[in-house]
């Protein structure tokens, strides 16, 4: 199968600059003769009844998807198996640092700033049975290379770096990144639009689903919506919702059908024309209307 896909976190209700890249993965997906699968990722915080009103304000825009809704809770076993997998392939080992000691370790002159610094990678069993007893383990990926490139439908080649990610948090929760990769991989995706702030995440990604047997899909990562202080869109930032817009009279698909320089009043419509080589490339700065 050849599938686009849409992924929030139900952590709270969607803002304007969510929605804008859920219609660029629907654009992107509907414009190439792919489905488009509509993805929970709910293995972290869940703010309850968030994931109705997301889906709501995404139909209300005029999404749609293909098939049921998938969510990460109901798909440990799959996590379970890429960990047991690389396991079994000597990729993987278990990290007792803490945040602040991955911080402060002095990184080895090869280790680009703000990767892991591989202070676990390399204990002894000894000192494994010792660190176990201070704290639970995480376990990370032991790449054995340190960068890798990625093509991008707006940023081209684009080559960043690979360390030990985690793959298990140490409380037990599969982290982001394996997530992330099971399943696109699982679920056929081999378009990926999402927010141009998860760039640098692409190499890590597309190294591990390599490892996993996975096709590298194609990306587009696409500019954020920001505030007027030019910081990233948030719910603190005034009336950014589609309710909170459409009680002020705002039509929210024609808000951001114009951010794109696109025009319809129906995510049908801007279909007719979408080019993504004519997309914007910067940040849209949004104003809240008074």
């Amino acid at each position: 199968m050849s599938a686009g896909r849409f992924a929030p976190s139900p952590s709270g209700d969607l803002h304007v600059g969510n929605l804008r890249t859920a219609l660029l993965a629907w654009l992107f997906a509907r414009s190439t003769d792919r489905s488009f699968l509509m993805r929970v990722e709910d293995l972290d915080r869940v703010r309850p009844g968030a994931e109705e009103r997301q889906l709501d304000d995404l139909r209300a825009i005029g999404l749609d998807w293909d098939g049921e809704v998938v969510r990460q809770s109901e798909r440990l076993a799959l996590y379970e198996d890429a960990i047991d997998r690389l396991t079994e392939a000597g990729r993987i080992y278990p990290c007792f640092c803490t945040r602040r000691e991955i911080l402060d370790a002095p990184s080895a002159p090869h280790v680009p700033p703000g990767s892991y610094p591989g202070t676990c990678r390399d204990l002894t069993e000894e000192e494994r049975a010792r660190r176990a007893v201070e704290r639970p383990a995480a376990l990370r990926l032991r790449a054995d290379v340190a960068e890798w490139t990625v093509t991008d439908a707006l940023h081209g080649e684009f080559t960043g770096v690979v360390d030990d990610l985690v793959l298990r948090r140490n409380d037990g929760v599969p982290a982001y990144n394996l997530a992330v990769v099971v399943d696109d991989g699982e679920q056929g995706i081999d378009q990926v639009v999402r927010g141009d702030d998860l760039l640098t995440s692409a190499p890590r990604q597309a190294y591990l689903a390599s490892l996993l047997g996975h096709a590298q899909p194609e990306y587009a990562h696409v500019p954020l919506a920001i505030n007027t202080a030019n910081r990233r869109l948030a719910k603190r930032d005034g009336a950014v919702t589609r309710g909170e817009l459409e009680e002020r009279g705002v039509d929210v698909l024609r808000l951001i059908a114009a951010s794109l320089g696109l025009e319809g009043t129906t995510a049908l419509d801007l279909l007719d024309g979408f080019d993504p080589q004519a997309l914007p490339r910067n940040p849209w700065t949004f104003v809240p209307p008074a």
